[in-house]
């Protein structure tokens, strides 16, 4: 402190004690005053952890990036911030406003360092840092495929849980703040999730926190203003929630589809065994007819033979009694005789010769013999006689297997884009011939090109189906079922391993099933209405003669895995000789 004064020289002896007096007392308070800094400071040192404790995480804090201060000014109105934060605020702001109070100042303050904040903030952060290194060993330590927290510079502990606004993801430690800071608790919580960034706009760098209900997808509010302007957006948990919904309402309907699915297969089932149990009891009954036709054929056969071999028998009896009582008679006549040999009488001898003489044997034996019963050929008349009764019993099993098939029975019409372009349709679609002009017709994929063929335009992956075509009056012809993907260009081999279950009739009587090795049919009549039955899931393919009621040939044991097709092949022309058409026949429902 520094004091002038004017006086007299009676007054010099005055102005010296006075200056005395105040240099004095301007030593004594510069020593007061550092005395109580030194102690001050002392005292905010050696207590500085103590008033951290008293102060909250929330007095620390940058109001513009929400974080423990670096480097903290002051502003003019009073107010802290770090450095870079307050200065890029204003550099991105045309007026220098305070964030805080809304001040606006007419130039730029110049920024100090808040040292005592600075200080108070190093303490808390060193703190903080203490307090999260001696928790890290409690907690445990993120592990491959789990997510890490971010803000850990040493061990990356495990999250648990991610900040959608930050874009980060925390431990138990970092994640304090955002529970306690109110604001932070503002923020969506989430369960710890990876690729963060990926929750952000790739256009704009703004969160994904809107849903397009046109495009559907994600988008963020400067998306709302520019390629979605006119779209239907919403907020990201409602379309969450229309999403969840949606989802939820298909997977019940999934769920309800399989429901219905398992009912329909059970239905199935007991309809299956329904006709398990119908066809166990017409086998049953059929081949308890069988055996008892066998057995009463066998039992008929042995009492023939049994009753030939007593007639056989009674009548040698008969013979042999009439020889026993010729017998006796001739041992009588014999006593008679030695009687009559013992007289000496010669006289008596010669006139009683005459009366035994006069009784001979009254049956010529040498005629009569009794030979073994022929049975030659009893069994074969008797087997045949079975196999008559047979066959009139397979005749009407036959019937009754064709009554059920032809309720399979389907509308089936053909597809002239598969002809070949030597073939006439009609029409309906319901007849085919060979002609003897080739029609110009573009060869797609479908076509047949070289082989007289046509398919019909319905195809079966599953079930059961009939239908009947009418061969009346031809001399060569194909039929049968073929799948999708079979070729149709150039020769072909027919074959069930090329994808062709056929039968096919050459030179008027020639019949063979196409199979691998064919094999040649023995048919009692040749057909002139041809049924094809297919039996998808069982694997068969059946052909009947419907007029005779008779199974042609069945392809068993079929694995299919690809739509079928009918096809239908009238064969050359050969001169007229074959020229009547395959007609697809409507299904008569034998009663």
């Amino acid at each position: 402190m520094k004091v002038n004064v004017c006086l007299s020289d009676s007054s010099c002896s005055r102005e010296k004690s006075l200056c005395f007096s105040l240099k004095k007392l301007s030593t004594e308070s510069s020593r007061f005053l550092s005395t109580t800094q030194q102690n001050l400071c002392q005292t905010l040192s050696v207590d500085m952890s103590a008033a951290s404790c008293l102060l909250t995480e929330d007095q620390f804090l940058c109001s513009i990036c929400l974080d423990v201060f670096t480097d903290p000014v002051t502003t003019p109105c009073g107010h802290n911030f770090c450095k870079t934060c307050i200065t890029e605020h204003w550099d991105v702001n045309v007026l220098c406003q305070c964030p805080n109070c809304k001040k606006v100042f007419n130039t730029r303050p110049e920024l100090q360092v808040n040292t005592f904040i600075s200080e108070m903030a190093a303490q808390f952060r060193q703190s903080a840092q203490q307090k999260a290194s001696s928790s890290s060993s409690e907690q445990q330590a993120a592990k491959p495929g789990e997510v890490p927290c971010d803000d850990c510079t040493g061990t990356k502990l495990k999250a648990l849980k991610s900040c959608l606004v930050c874009l980060e993801s925390y431990c138990e430690t970092h994640l304090e703040r955002h529970l306690t800071r109110s604001a932070l608790k503002r923020h969506q919580l989430i369960d710890p999730v990876e690729n963060l960034e990926g929750r952000m706009c790739t256009k704009h760098e703004k969160l994904l926190e809107l849903f397009c209900k046109t495009d559907q997808m994600c988008v963020c509010m400067l998306c709302t203003i520019s390629d979605h302007k006119i779209h239907d957006v919403v907020p990201l948990k409602e379309g969450y929630d229309g999403k969840k919904a949606e989802l939820e309402a298909e997977i019940q309907q999934m769920i309800q589809k399989r429901r219905l699915k398992i009912q329909e297969m059970k239905h199935s089932v007991g309809l299956s065994k329904e006709d398990a149990d119908r066809e166990i009891a017409v086998g049953v009954q059929v081949f308890t007819a069988l055996k008892e036709s066998v057995e009463r054929s066998q039992a008929e056969l042995i009492d023939m033979l049994k009753e030939k071999q007593r007639k056989t028998e009674k009548r040698t009896e008969g013979f042999i009694k009439e020889l026993e009582q010729e017998i006796s008679e001739l041992k009588k006549r014999s006593t008679e005789v030695e009687q009559l040999l013992l007289s000496e009488d010669h006289l008596h001898l010669l006139q009683g010769f005459p009366s035994l003489n006069a009784a001979p044997p009254t049956k010529d034996w040498t005629e009569v013999s009794v030979c073994p019963s022929s049975y030659e050929g009893t069994v074969v008349r008797s087997v045949n006689q079975l196999e008559e009764t047979l066959s009139k019993q397979m005749k009407k099993l036959f019937e009754a297997e064709l009554k059920r098939v032809q309720q399979s029975a389907v509308d089936v019409t053909l597809d002239p884009d598969t002809a070949q372009p030597w073939l006439i349709l009609s029409d309906d679609g319901k007849q085919v011939k060979q002609g003897d002009v080739r029609k110009n017709l573009p060869d797609n994929p479908e076509r047949f090109d070289y082989c007289s063929c046509v398919l019909a335009k319905q195809s079966f992956s599953s079930g059961r189906f009939y239908y009947e075509v009418q061969v009346k009056g031809k001399t060569q012809w194909d039929l049968g079922v073929v799948r999708e993907s079979i070729n149709r260009k150039g020769q072909i081999t027919v074959s069930p391993q090329n994808g062709y279950w056929t039968i096919w009739l050459r030179n008027k009587n020639e019949y063979k099933a196409l199979a691998d090795p064919r094999v040649c049919l023995s048919l009692k009549s040749q057909p002139e209405k041809v049924g094809v039955f297919v039996d998808y899931e069982e694997g068969l393919v059946s052909f009947y003669d419907v007029d005779a009621a008779a199974l042609i040939y069945s392809f068993t044991g079929c694995s299919f895995t690809e739509k079928l097709y009918p096809l239908f092949s009238p064969d050359l022309y050969y001169g007229g000789k074959n020229s009547a058409p395959l007609i697809i026949s409507p299904v008569n429902h034998t009663e």
